[in-house]
């Protein structure tokens, strides 16, 4: 490795600890095997240095351990000797700093050659890995030799992370371990995005393996580290120092963004979006969003790979024959409960089966309030919103919703600063939370002050619930003229259905955007309807054409043309529940009454229209019969309105089944959700990865890491849209 010997030199003095340090470096990579229970170890990790190495000779020694790596099997040895202290350091109670020392050290050397090992893998089983020792190992008595390396190193990590609190003596190792599991989790950045039965995953596949009681304690412990934010410690040593107080291998100098020792990475590098305060909260999440997303694929039949008809292509097995695993970590998170209720049985009441997380709710919705700017917090609400019922129940009975709505409707509102898939996690949300109806009542009683963040008028004195549906006709707007995606349009259409029939004094401003959306909608339907109808007649004589211009154009056209009846049914649903309560409604629905009128006539929409009319025929003669003294004024008509809402009984009024759209996560929803985790890990990390290397996603093999842009082409087939949307009707 340069200039570093890559064998031990015997006799001589004592060496500098530089000196000592390169040449222990040099001998671990080196060709010579050291047997586990060589004294060479010890040494190694009590490396009481604190030198840097630049990014050259890093490569460099990466590179001479890939190459000895298969011989040596020092990349094993390491992490069993990480096992080893870690299993120590969780059973000795008290500060053992000599002990944290040696596992921190032996964290980062092995974190830093695994992830050079994984992203530099040729083979697709991982094979220069070698996470096994050689048949002829002398092997020291607390390790068996069929023992599996993965398994014993995951367990010793994850038992740490659950078991050992996070304090001033512990941060350090905290965040080590975390930083570890995610270089070691990389290896699916090296599959495709649809799970197969030969992806190599050994270290996730080990966690998984864990035993459920260790599986929950992980999932609390990775849930508290983000609501308690716990800081850095103060002072530049941070991480385990030993008794005599000399810094260890890892410690930082200077600032956090320092370079560290010996190896080129800065674990406080912050990312791009708005982080929590705490490096280990950050972390902390981006584990937790690893764990609970992964699916692990597996065949049937094991014998259906040895079939020799080759006509029987590998792809047509695996997608046939193969099933997913239940993910451990995904079912706690499912089952977590709120440390404030003692429940033993879910909403539905359901017994629970095994050991149960338990945490605060109220802490954890105020962080995620906190920090829903960061997209990895939207997702964990996502995920809990999602799947437990229980923290479902929570936030739809808080009395301050706005807590987290305010933050997910200011996002919104600042979509095209944001990743499409970012405003689908939070439309989502938003459908979850209105297919409540006490949810739907509830935001039109919270009134708003004001909001500082909105910048097109002045709103004063609005309730949430009007804020919430002025944004969502601002997003599908926003949508109609850059992203252009159906499914955003659906969503944001389908949460406005749900929250229809329990508006309650919509304002002025709401209410006249509702109308702008139809006006809006039937615009495009119209041009769509003028395209269509100029490409056949341009085209008539071909009829081989024709057909194919007629089959794309009525696609869209249709889709436009079910978009029309949701927003007519929306207006249906509030004049037939919800009139009386609603003035403001009704006052638009008056003042742009032209707009309708096109498609009085109109085979799919005169139905709908019929409601519209009869209120419109009632108000309208109320006004003819009215005597005022001057012109007619908006105070005025309203009032007049007011007045006659009073005696609106609703005669007339053709009762449509009333909308309730609902949301389901299809069963392969894992072919999005692993690839956006990743995506969304890699920025906020702290480590590089090859970007030739992952076939995860498509990247820029610029070295740029990935980043969605809301463009017009951001809707086009990829493997980071949206495939989550099953949108049920239930009439």
């Amino acid at each position: 490795m340069g200039a570093v010997p890559s064998t031990p030199r015997n006799g001589g003095a004592a060496r500098p600890p530089r000196e000592t340090a390169e040449r222990l470096i040099g001998t671990l990579v080196g060709e010579k095997s050291f047997p586990l229970g060589s004294d060479f170890w010890r040494k190694l990790l009590e490396l009481p240095l604190d030198l840097r190495w630049p990014a050259q000779r890093v490569n460099q020694a990466c590179e001479l351990l890939a190459q000895n790596n298969c011989y040596t099997r020092h990349l094993a040895k390491i992490l069993i000797h990480l096992a080893w202290c870690l299993e120590e350091r969780t059973s000795t109670s008290g500060v053992t700093s000599s002990v944290s020392l040696k596992a921190t050290n032996a964290l980062f050397i092995s974190s830093v050659f695994l992830k050079h090992l994984i992203e530099n893998a040729k083979s697709d089983n991982l094979e220069e890995l070698c996470l096994s020792l050689d048949e002829s190992e002398p092997i020291p008595l607390q390790f068996t030799g069929d023992q599996n390396i993965e398994s014993l190193v995951m367990h010793s990590v994850l038992s740490f992370i659950g078991s050992v609190d996070v304090s001033p003596s512990t941060y350090r190792l905290h965040q080590e371990l975390l930083r570890f599991m995610l270089a070691a989790m990389s290896t699916q950045l090296l599959a495709g995005p649809s799970p197969g039965s030969k992806d190599a995953n050994p270290f996730i596949d080990a966690a998984m393996a864990q035993e459920k009681s260790l599986v929950s304690l992980v999932v609390q412990r990775l849930l508290l580290n983000y609501m308690i934010w716990p800081r850095v410690p103060f002072g530049g040593a941070s991480h385990p120092t030993s008794d005599d107080s000399q810094a260890g291998v890892l410690q930082r100098v200077g600032s956090a963004a320092a370079n560290i020792v010996l190896f080129p990475f800065s674990y406080l590098v912050p990312s791009r979006d708005e982080v929590p305060r705490s490096p280990l909260a950050q972390c902390s999440l981006l584990v937790l969003l690893v764990l609970i997303h992964y699916r692990k694929c597996l065949l049937v039949d094991e014998s259906i790979t040895d079939r020799s008809d080759d006509s029987a292509t590998t792809d047509t097995l695996s997608k046939e024959n193969t099933y997913l695993c239940d993910n451990p970590y995904c079912k706690a998170l499912e089952n977590a409960r709120d440390v404030e209720f003692d429940r033993s049985v879910d909403v539905e009441g359901n017994a629970f089966d095994g050991p149960l997380v338990r945490i605060p709710f109220a802490s954890l919705f105020d962080t995620l309030g906190m920090c829903l700017a960061d997209e990895t917090a939207v997702l964990l609400l996502y995920s809990l919103v999602q799947g437990n019922s229980g923290f479902l129940e929570y936030v739809l009975v808080r009395t301050d919703i706005d807590t987290l709505l305010m933050p997910i409707l200011e996002t919104l509102y600042n979509a095209s600063r944001r990743s499409s898939n970012h405003i689908y996690m939070l439309l989502i949300i938003l459908l979850i939370l209105s297919q409540d109806s006490s949810f739907n009542a509830s935001i039109h009683k919270l009134i708003l002050p004001s909001v500082s963040w909105y910048q097109e008028r002045r709103l004063h004195q609005t309730s949430l619930g009007s804020l919430m549906v002025i944004i969502l006709i601002r997003t599908v707007k926003y949508n109609l003229s850059k992203l252009r995606d159906v499914y955003l349009h659906t969503n944001c259409l389908a949460t406005l259905a749900n929250m229809a029939p329990h508006c309650h004094r919509l304002s002025a401003y709401a209410s006249e955007r509702l109308i702008s959306l139809f006006d809006m909608l039937s615009r495009k339907y119209n041009k769509l309807a003028e395209q269509r109808d100029g490409k056949i007649l341009t085209n008539k004589g071909n009829l081989q054409e024709e057909e194919g211009l007629t089959e794309d154009m009525s696609t869209e056209f249709y889709i436009y043309t079910d978009f029309l009846r949701i927003v007519l049914e929306i207006l249906n649903e509030i004049l037939t529940y919800a009139l009386p309560r609603n003035p403001e409604v009704v006052y638009a629905i008056m003042h742009r009454q032209e707009v309708f009128q096109p498609f009085k006539n109109h085979p799919r929409f005169n139905e709908l229209l019929e409601n519209i009319y009869t209120v419109l025929d009632f108000f309208n003669s109320r006004m003819d019969a009215q005597r005022v003294d001057g012109e007619w004024s908006v105070e005025k008509v309203l009032q007049v309105i007011i007045n006659n809402c009073r005696s609106w009984r609703g005669e007339g009024m053709k009762m449509f089944t009333q909308l309730r759209f609902t949301y389901e996560q299809e069963s392969q929803s894992e072919e999005f959700f692993i690839p956006y985790v990743w995506r969304l890990v890699l920025p906020r990390c702290g480590f590089s990865f090859d970007p030739s290397a992952i076939t995860l996603f498509p990247v820029d093999l610029s070295g740029e890491l990935p980043r969605e842009s809301n463009t017009e082409d951001a809707n086009k087939p990829q493997v980071g849209e949206l495939k989550v949307n099953v949108i049920d009707l239930e009439p």
